[in-house]
């Protein structure tokens, strides 16, 4: 839990605030000033005063929300007015931009008067390309969305109401199918008659629950017709028949299958659940403390499945896995309005999302405990990466489908740009991928019992990138899939204590290494010990396309093995290591930073035709800088020296690839530092760097990567005969999925180059 004093703090120190304005192009020079405001501002306002449409296309009015309030009713704190809201609403600006690169203006409106408000802001409708309604009591809110999107031609959304509704939806689809229950015959009691609870029974009936099934309880108890209690037409859709008895929570939860707590803590006893039927669906929504704290659900009812809230508990129910990227979806193809199609798409995504394999990069924020579908895992956590493309797309074919959208899209394309959009690693990995998948290939894992190479090896098959072959006890790996909720399909296990063709590759072992010291004794010994050594023979022999290794074992243990068995090309002295490290602005290739210690001319210069040729195959166009700690000979050194001959070499062998050197790493990397040296071929920042020795490469990778400064894919060794990979101690799941995924099209290519 945080401090008040470091909320405070946090909020205080540095710029105030949250948020700030930043320009988004050139500002340096008076011809930038000239161009972003008088004269060369008039152009594109004469375009859109003609043509209203093109707003879009020359201002960031596309990329715009409206995050309105007017303090009514702030989270938890209530009526505490428009300045004491302005906090909040800049907290929803830096979740639209952190999670789907939509831009905020913050509008905190002092304005009550329901009327009067609306009138302000549609008034605003050119400003924007959406409008979040935010923090509005009850019943007002109901009123301010109708008439507003009535007025305007962009999205309306008032989150408190439809972003919660959206998220117990997709709770609610995966709730009742785990508890085997249906839509259309669960019974319903929602505690809780404001804008959340209204839009969320209004959207659960579109969902396929029926209103005569819901039993909506506020303050005064079971809202029914005639009650003396006084209450709204929107409660009113959900009034009970007058003859009914169920008129207190505790009577209406009899036999219920469903709980939706939108009302505040504490009102619900263990008592009043112990009466609802088998198998229930308890949703305990009240912040910071729910309805009935989680433990006492679980205790009470062990065959409940429970959300809340609450960050700290499984399944929390969080509107900022809707939000976001919905919006995202409704700008994209500028949406009019969000309808229910759009909230229902939404809704089906989330589900549909929290039913797949759960990233690893998530496990890591969630302290690596294993998440897979089931009572405590029923929507996705809201670090999924995967929630930009799959929701906002979803949203996107929903408009269009439904007419709302000005703009359609190629949805496949849209999708992709999504994912590219979301990783910087995707630029760079979705052409592998879709080339590795026209040519699936067999990949050895030796560590075939590890949980990671289990989780990587269902992902690669599950996509049809790889058919991946496990070395393990087949017991031990499919105890650790049914652990891990993998069903392993169209993975292969090679039984380690049964190996096949044994007695060959023995042989053909030790005719390999006889003459370097090993009889064929030791050669069986080796291959029966060591899973690394037999998976390498497999690729050796063609049992297997490609190898990735080394999650528990020391990297030496299988290059050394690896440079034995497989060897280099023919016309390749020496294998090459390189990382790939993926930043937000781009992608560089380091080499070498894992095998060549203290590499000569001729050795650097085969590394960087080797990594320039990988670079290549990946869609780049590669710009080699060959570094060191001199610049065009400006300290003489043997060192510096070596690298200005290796520079030579490469010029000489590849005259049209982009190389120069012996440089320092700002000047391969910084415009202003390469300025001086008007003569060097780089025009651009360098992509491939080329260190001149281990020491450096690995450093840097290291430092660079430690340090936050991107994501490094690797090690990927260049220039072997057959693909094979060694992985980093400890990788994570997405780099295996990532490194099996360049071995699989390396196979792909090798195979295409030989035919």
């Amino acid at each position: 839990m945080t401090r008040p004093e470091e909320a405070l703090a946090y909020h205080a120190e540095g710029r105030p605030g949250k948020i700030e304005v930043v320009p988004t192009k050139p500002l340096q020079t008076q011809r930038d000033l000239s161009l972003a405001y008088s004269p060369g501002v008039a152009e594109p306002c004469r375009v859109i005063a003609e043509r209203r449409e093109e707003v879009d296309r020359y201002t960031a009015r596309g990329n715009l929300v409206a995050v309105v309030s007017n303090g009514t009713a702030v989270l938890g704190l209530g009526d505490i007015g428009p300045y004491a809201a302005k906090p909040v609403m800049e907290g929803k600006g830096v979740l639209f931009k952190k999670y789907a690169d939509i831009d905020v203006f913050d509008l905190e409106v002092d304005q009550k008067d329901p009327q009067r408000f609306v009138d302000i802001v549609a008034a605003l409708e050119p400003t924007f390309g959406g409008i979040n309604l935010e923090d509005v009591r009850a019943p007002d809110c109901f009123y301010i969305e109708r008439e507003l999107q009535a007025r305007v031609d962009i999205p309306v959304f008032h989150d408190d109401q439809h972003g919660t509704a959206i998220i117990t939806a997709a709770a609610l689809l995966n709730a009742v199918e785990l508890q085997g229950k249906r839509l259309e015959t669960v019974r319903v009691v929602c505690i809780g008659a404001g804008a959340s609870a209204i839009a969320c029974m209004r959207l659960w009936v579109k969902l396929g629950v029926r209103r005569e099934h819901v039993w909506m309880v506020d303050r005064d108890g079971v809202v029914y017709e005639g009650r003396p209690e006084p209450f709204d037409e929107f409660k009113a859709e959900f009034a009970r028949p007058a003859g009914e008895r169920a008129r207190a929570l505790s009577e209406a939860l009899v036999g219920a299958d469903v709980m939706v707590g939108l009302a505040r803590g504490g009102i619900v006893s263990a008592d009043m659940i112990e009466q609802m039927a088998e198998q229930p669906i308890i949703f305990a929504l009240a912040n910071p403390d729910p309805e009935i704290p989680y433990e006492v659900a679980r205790k009470v009812r062990p065959d409940a499945i429970v959300a809340t809230g609450r960050s700290d508990y499984p399944n929390q129910v969080n509107n900022v896995l809707g939000f976001p990227y919905i919006f995202r979806g409704a700008l994209d193809v500028g949406a009019r309005a969000v309808d229910d199609g759009m909230k229902l798409a939404a809704a089906h995504a989330l589900a549909e999302l929290a039913r797949e394999e759960v990233p690893d990069d998530v496990l890591r924020a969630y302290g690596g405990e294993p998440l897979k579908f089931g009572p405590d895992y029923i929507i996705p956590k809201p670090t999924d990466g995967r929630l930009l493309s799959r929701v906002s797309s979803a949203v996107a074919a929903a408009a269009i489908e439904s007419g709302l959208a000005r703009r359609p899209l190629d949805l496949e394309a849209y999708r992709e740009r999504l994912e590219r959009k979301l990783s910087p690693t995707r630029k760079v990995m979705w052409r592998v991928t879709s080339f590795a998948r026209k040519n699936p290939k067999r990949v050895v894992f030796p560590e075939g019992e590890e949980d990671k190479i289990l989780r990587a090896a269902d992902i690669l098959a599950d996509e049809g990138i790889a058919e991946p072959l496990l070395i393990g006890r087949p017991q031990v790996v499919r105890e650790r899939a049914e652990q891990l909720g993998l069903d392993l399909k169209g993975v292969r296990i090679v039984d380690r204590r049964a190996l096949p063709h044994l007695e060959d590759y023995t042989e053909t072992l030790w005719r390999m290494r006889r003459r370097k010291g090993l009889t064929r004794h030791r050669a069986r010994l080796q291959l029966e010990r060591s899973r690394t050594w037999y998976g390498l023979m497999m690729v050796h022999e063609g049992a297997a396309d490609g190898l990735v290794s080394g999650l528990t074992s020391p990297y030496p243990e299988t290059i050394r093995p690896a440079l034995q068995i497989i060897g280099v090309k023919p016309g390749v002295r020496r294998a090459v290591g390189m990382y790939m490290l993926v930043t937000k602005r781009d992608v560089k290739f380091l080499a070498d930073t894992t095998i060549n210690i203290d590499p000569d001319a001729e050795t650097l210069a085969e590394t960087a035709v080797l990594a320039a040729e990988l670079v290549r195959s990946l869609g780049i166009e590669p710009r080699v800088a060959m570094l060191s700690f001199s610049n065009f000979g400006d300290a003489p050194h043997p060192s510096s020296r070596k690298v200005a001959e290796a520079t030579a070499l490469v010029k000489a062998r590849r005259p049209n690839l982009v190389v120069d050197g012996e440089m320092q790493a700002d000047v391969a990397l910084l415009d202003a530092a390469r300025a001086p040296y008007d003569f060097c071929d780089l025009k651009n920042p360098a992509n491939v760097l080329v260190f001149p020795n281990l020491d450096a490469g690995n450093i840097a990778y290291k430092l660079l990567y430690a340090s936050g400064g991107g994501e490094a894919i690797g090690p990927l060794v260049l220039g072997m005969r057959k693909p094979v990979n060694v992985l980093q101690q400890g990788a994570p799941v997405s780099t295996i999925v990532h490194v099996a995924t360049l071995t699989v099209a390396a196979a792909a290519r090798q195979e295409q180059d030989a035919g």
